[in-house]
């Protein structure tokens, strides 16, 4: 618990080295209820999503994993958000 680093799990789980269509693909089954983003609840289980035993994150990491990636301060993480972690230089709008 509270070990997890959003910027290390994008860089293990390999979504750098994918294409905008397997980030979108992803980015599409953590938005559990399809709203167009992942809000704090749904970015709770995102370890799940990845590993049939993934933990779920602390209040705390899922927190600053929602600081970290809500442009806007909206208290949600849309796709553009994702983008962000994969790659910070490029600051894309991308539609799902």
């Amino acid at each position: 618990a509270d070990s997890f680093d959003h910027k290390r799990f994008f860089e293990i789980v390999g979504l750098k080295s994918k294409s905008s269509d397997d980030v979108k693909k992803v980015f599409t089954v953590l938005d559990a209820d399809n709203s167009g983003f992942i809000e704090e609840e749904e970015l709770k289980f995102v370890l799940k999503g990845f590993a049939k035993d993934g933990r779920d994150l602390t209040d705390k990491e899922t927190k600053a994993f929602l600081k970290a990636a809500d442009k806007d301060g909206d208290g949600k993480i849309g796709i553009d958000g994702i983008y962000k972690h994969i790659n910070p230089a490029v600051n894309v709008q991308v539609p799902l």
